[in-house]
């Protein structure tokens, strides 16, 4: 099943810049690790924001939730999931 997912990343401003780049660091390294797994096969920026959209593949909620929730910048994302089907007019 594919989702269509909005993120948006607010960090505080507060935040030490060594705590930051590590937590970014770590982002990275477990997207691109669904990404190589094909479960996370689009992701692109939204220009001017620190946001992104991306189209996810998982079985369900329940997996998709497990995924995104382990993100780790999660605790500073605001996601918006819409799943998708697949449209009678794609060839």
């Amino acid at each position: 099943m594919l989702f269509h997912c909005a993120m948006e990343v607010r960090l505080p401003p507060d935040m030490p810049k060594a705590e930051a780049d590590d937590i970014k660091a770590r982002e990275k390294a477990y997207a691109q690790d669904l990404m190589r797994k094909g479960k996370w096969p689009h992701i692109w920026r939204v220009a001017g924001r620190y946001a992104n959209i991306s189209i996810i593949e998982a079985a369900d909620a329940d997996e998709l939730h497990a995924m995104l929730s382990s993100l780790p910048l999660f605790p500073y994302m605001d996601i918006e999931v819409t799943p998708l089907a697949r449209h009678p007019s794609a060839i």
